[in-house]
């Protein structure tokens, strides 16, 4: 969800939440991307209420808690196949220097070429 990103990048998100109940191995590079494309930390966790929509018992998702930081650097995870927390300490003030050599909303976007138009 490409545009839905850019409008979080529009409005300066820090932090990105990405609760999801996609097991496979791709999502780890999936969340390492939106970081490293927004410039932003992101935090990926299976949610703990997540509806089971008829499942009644077994493991159904493997999990795959994880923390990136704004370069897609693994800070926290990923955590597969068992219950756990993930934690990191996130130093906010390094977003500033991560966009410096790149910047979705600033000199990459180029609004004068490009168009988004809804109809």
């Amino acid at each position: 969800m490409p545009l839905a990103r850019y409008v979080l990048y529009q409005k300066g998100v820090e932090i990105y939440t990405a609760p999801t109940a996609d097991g496979r191995t791709t999502w780890l590079p999936s969340m390492q991307h939106i970081a490293q494309e927004g410039r932003c930390f992101v935090i990926s966790d299976f949610p703990e209420d997540y509806p089971s929509h008829g499942v009644d018992s077994g493991v159904w998702c493997r999990g795959g808690s994880c923390i990136i930081g704004p370069l897609g650097e693994i800070l926290a995870g990923p955590l597969w196949d068992k219950e756990g927390i993930v934690f990191a300490d996130l130093d906010i003030s390094s977003l500033a220097g991560a966009k410096l050599d790149f910047d979705p909303i600033g000199h990459y976007a180029r609004d004068d070429l490009l168009k988004n138009l809804i109809r």
